[in-house]
């Protein structure tokens, strides 16, 4: 008889979320995943990117489906932190801006025409300056204002709360690192670095973007995992006071490789006040497992930092002069666009992964969706069943 009904492999965002879902439905429930390392530059297993203190969240959407899957999220927010006791969930508003122009352009109009609800307010480029003081926008930059229900999530402590529920509820946390998963003919049987091995009647693979990293899938999916810098400027109590009322931003271009977010000012564990900002310019594909540790040890691309810096001083000029750290993390690509949420070769082994560098905000319907596979044994078209489906190599 196997030692579970179900298992969940990875504890970060999404599979956290499903072990929470799952739980509440169910007895026989595991979540397997390592703990965030002490030493991130000594530790020589996976990481997770949701180890940091803040990510965008918000409705505003160019496309539908993921627009619905933040929107299903963020209703959840406050009865989880207040299931969990952790807070998680800043409403500081979301800022959108760009000159209506080629990519750009085509995203506004698209997350315009299913923003029934949100209450964005459209902010003119003759006005924006003023409504938001501590930008300097180029001049023909318009805004898109979302004040309800967006602003920004810390992800440790979203996965904290996660799993504190998931464990209230009777799941089991087990804080090792599968290696392997195997469908065998007593159980699917999932072995760990540390040399244990568990059995479950169904596991779902969760692992972002370690996925193809071990011996966890019958076949690779078709996802790339490419990794991410992230700069952070040291913000002093006058810096703060400055940028004490910013929203989340994201500074839309006519091309991909020139979008960049910004976090506003938010405390991190070694004390210090940081506003953060991130772009999607990198392409670098991670292939194996040395690699993907690598690039987690390393401070992410020295050009991606200066790149980084120049466009977040011009942008707000009062940065000038902070003293600048920088960051890796990695972002799963899937070919489709959307999370893979589906059965592999195997029926007794799903998986769960593809954030697509915009999952952190609806990670918990991508987790509820999982748990919906798993009891279910397939997702509906009201939860995107088409979309969802994997595709492997």
């Amino acid at each position: 008889m196997p030692d579970f009904k179900y298992i969940v492999v990875g504890a970060g965002m999404m599979g956290a979320a499903a072990a929470r879902h799952l739980s509440a439905q169910t007895g026989g429930v595991a979540l397997i995943g390592p703990a965030e390392p002490a030493d991130r530059k000594a530790h020589q297993g996976v990481f997770s990117s949701h180890y940091d203190e803040a990510r965008i969240t918000r409705g505003f959407d160019g496309d539908p489906v993921w627009a619905a899957l933040a929107k299903r999220s963020i209703a959840r927010y406050a009865g989880l932190e207040a299931q969990s006791g952790v807070r998680f969930f800043t409403e500081a508003g979301c800022l959108f801006t760009g000159n209506g122009k080629g990519l750009a352009g085509n995203y506004v109009s698209r997350a315009l025409s299913f923003a029934d609800g949100l209450g964005i307010e459209t902010v003119g480029h003759d006005a924006v300056g003023n409504r938001f003081p501590m930008f300097s926008l180029p001049a023909d930059h318009d805004g898109y204002f979302e004040a309800k229900n967006a602003g920004h999530i810390n992800p440790r402590s979203l996965v904290k709360a996660q799993c504190a529920v998931a464990v209230e509820q009777g799941a089991e946390l087990i804080r090792e690192t599968a290696a392997r998963i195997r469908d065998t003919s007593s159980g699917v049987e999932v072995s760990t670095r540390e040399g244990a091995i568990y059995t479950a009647e169904k596991v779902i693979v969760a692992a972002g973007g370690f996925t193809n990293m071990a011996e966890l899938l019958p076949t690779p999916v078709d996802m790339a995992a490419t990794g991410r810098t992230i700069a952070f400027f040291e913000l002093d109590d006058e810096k703060q006071a400055h940028f004490r009322d910013m929203p989340s931003t994201i500074v839309l271009a006519e091309s991909e490789d020139d979008i960049v977010y910004i976090l506003p000012p938010v405390r991190y564990p070694d004390g210090k006040v940081y506003l953060k900002i991130g772009g999607e310019s990198e392409k670098g594909r991670l292939e194996t497992l040395e690699q993907a540790i690598g690039w987690f040890h390393s401070d992410g691309t020295p050009s991606e930092v200066d790149f980084l810096t120049r466009k977040a001083v011009s942008l707000m000029p009062a940065l000038a002069g902070c003293p600048v750290t920088s960051g890796s993390c990695v972002a799963s690509i899937t070919r489709t666009g959307y999370p893979y949420i589906g059965y592999t070769q195997s029926s007794n082994i799903a998986v769960l992964t593809g954030g697509n560098f915009v999952s952190a905000k609806s990670s918990d319907e991508i987790g509820r969706l999982g748990a919906v596979l798993l009891v279910d044994g397939q997702l509906t078209e009201t939860d995107f069943a088409q979309n969802m489906s994997p595709v492997f190599v």
